[in-house]
């Protein structure tokens, strides 16, 4: 049982910015790569950033130059910090990883519960 807890979500100003926090537990063997995700208010769920074992980085377009993605493997935790923050990034953001866990060879993907992040004009 692997689960990811998610924190940092709030409530903040046009151009302030934000910082969140993923982190997995339970009996973990590795964790490939990482990730957030996005969805606002009827739109479909789309990747902001995700991170590999290798720390090579992508973002969408739109945040690119504002927001950044780290991970931490000694404490099996994701960032990503979030600048000049914009009306349109408002939306739950999920993180997801790719988790081995103890005594299997197989790899499958984990979600967060979810974090909700507000940018007021």
């Amino acid at each position: 049982q692997v689960q990811l807890v998610e924190s940092g979500g709030g409530l903040v100003q046009a151009g302030g910015s934000l910082k969140l926090s993923c982190a997995a537990s339970g009996s973990i063997g590795s964790i490939d790569t990482m990730g957030w995700y996005r969805q606002a208010p009827g739109k479909q769920r789309e990747l902001v950033a995700a991170i590999t074992s290798g720390d090579d980085t992508n973002y969408v377009d739109s945040v690119k130059g504002r927001f950044s993605i780290t991970r931490d493997n000694a404490k099996k935790t994701v960032y990503l910090q979030m600048n000049s923050l914009k009306p349109e990034d408002t939306g739950v953001y999920y993180c997801k990883m790719r988790i081995r866990q103890i005594m299997s060879w197989q790899y499958r993907e984990v979600w967060g519960q979810g974090t909700l992040v507000t940018v007021s004009s």
